[in-house]
C-alpha cells in the first residue's frame, strides 16, 4: 500500500505541520503496479508474490481479485506485516519514499517463487531484482536458471537501485539468462564505474540479450549487440508524480513484446504508457485502459518510425 502526500519542500522538516494539495492511498509495488496496468490492457496475468494476514494484505488480495489477476501464487504468510510506504513526491513530481524494511516487501523468499515457475507462462517479469535481502544474487541465478529451462521463456528483469554496492560484475552469474533487462540511468550507473553506453555494453558483454536504460523525460536508450537505438518520450508538461513510471514503461514494454513489435516499438509504446503515468498521483492511476497509451505510442510511431538504425 502507498500513501502519497505532495507536493512537499523543505518547509516540511522545520514545521510543526504543512498542508498539502494531496493526500491519497494507493494500491502499489513493481510486480503489482505492472500487473495492473498489463490486466487494463487485456492481458493475462499471473502475479507471484506475498502479503501479510492482516488489513492491509486482504485489501490488496480484494483489488487483485477485482482486476481479474489471479491470486493463486500470492502467499499469505501469518504474523507478517503488509508493507506500506509513504511517497512524498516534491513540485517536479520526484519522490521520496519512507518503507518498512521488516514487512512483506523485504520478505519474498526464493522459496516463494520457486515453486511457482512450473506454471509461469511465455514471459516472465522479475520486477523486484534488489528489493527482498533474501533474493540474493545465488537466489536469483537459482531462479532465472529454473525459469529458462524452458527454453521458450522471455525473462525480463526490472530493478531498483543496488542495496549492497553490488556490480556489474557481481550480478555476471545471472546475466545469461536474461533476455531483457530494464534499469533506469541512476541504477545502471550505481552498479557501474563508466558512463551509461560503456555499462550497458558491458551487461552485453557477460551475456544480457538486450538492456534498456529508462531516462524518464529523455525517454530510454536501447541497447543490442548491433545496436544502440534512442527512443524519445511522450513530450508532457503536466507531470506531477513520477511513482510508478517505471513500472509503466516495463507493463508497455511487455504489451510490445506479447503483441510482437520491434524494439523500437516496443520502447515507444512503453515512454507513451510511462507518459500517462506521470500526469496523475498514483502509480497506476493514470492508465485505466489502452486507449490513451495507444494513441500516444501511435503519434511517437508515426513521427520515428518503426525501425531505425538497420534494427533485428
Amino acid at each position: 500500500m502507498d500513501i502519497l502526500a505532495g507536493p512537499i519542500d523543505e518547509k516540511l522538516f522545520t514545521l510543526g505541520s504543512l498542508p498539502m494539495n494531496e493526500i491519497k492511498m494507493s494500491f502499489g509495488g513493481n510486480a503489482y503496479n505492472e500487473a495492473c496496468i498489463l490486466s487494463h490492457f487485456g492481458v493475462d496475468v499471473d502475479l507471484i508474490s506475498k502479503v501479510g494476514n492482516d488489513e492491509a494484505g486482504n485489501r490488496i488480495l480484494q483489488k487483485i481479485h477485482s482486476l481479474g489477476i489471479s491470486t493463486a501464487h500470492v502467499k499469505i504468510e501469518k504474523g507478517l506485516s503488509t508493507s506500506i510506504n509513504i511517497v512524498l513526491f516534491d513540485a517536479q513530481g520526484e519522490r521520496r519514499f519512507l518503507t518498512s524494511p521488516k514487512s512483506s516487501q523485504r520478505a519474498l523468499s526464493e522459496k516463494d517463487i520457486s515453486d511457482t515457475v512450473a506454471d509461469c507462462p511465455s514471459v516472465v517479469c522479475f520486477s523486484c531484482m534488489f528489493i527482498s535481502p533474501l533474493l540474493d544474487i545465488p537466489a536469483m541465478e537459482r531462479l532465472f536458471r529454473k525459469i529458462k529451462e524452458n527454453k521458450q521463456r522471455v525473462l525480463i528483469v526490472d530493478m531498483t537501485k543496488a542495496k549492497n554496492g553490488e556490480t556489474i560484475q557481481d550480478l555476471q552469474p545471472l546475466l545469461p539468462y536474461v533476455d531483457y533487462l530494464l534499469p533506469n540511468e541512476e541504477e545502471i550507473n550505481k552498479l557501474g564505474c563508466g558512463c551509461i553506453e560503456e555499462n550497458a555494453k558491458e551487461f552485453l558483454r557477460l551475456g544480457t540479450g538486450c538492456v534498456i536504460v529508462k531516462r524518464g523525460k529523455n525517454g530510454c536508450t536501447v541497447f543490442t549487440q548491433e545496436n544502440t537505438i534512442p527512443v524519445a518520450a511522450f513530450p508532457t508538461d503536466c507531470a506531477v508524480d513520477t511513482t510508478g513510471a517505471g513500472d509503466s514503461f516495463a507493463a508497455g514494454f511487455i504489451y510490445g513484446l506479447l503483441k510482437g513489435k520491434s524494439l523500437t516499438e516496443c520502447a515507444q509504446f512503453a515512454n507513451a504508457t510511462a507518459s500517462c503515468c506521470v500526469e496523475h498521483i498514483g502509480a497506476v492511476d493514470g492508465i485505466l485502459s489502452i486507449e490513451e497509451p495507444m494513441r500516444r505510442y501511435e503519434i511517437l510511431h508515426n513521427l520515428v518510425g518503426g525501425k531505425q538504425n538497420g534494427e533485428k
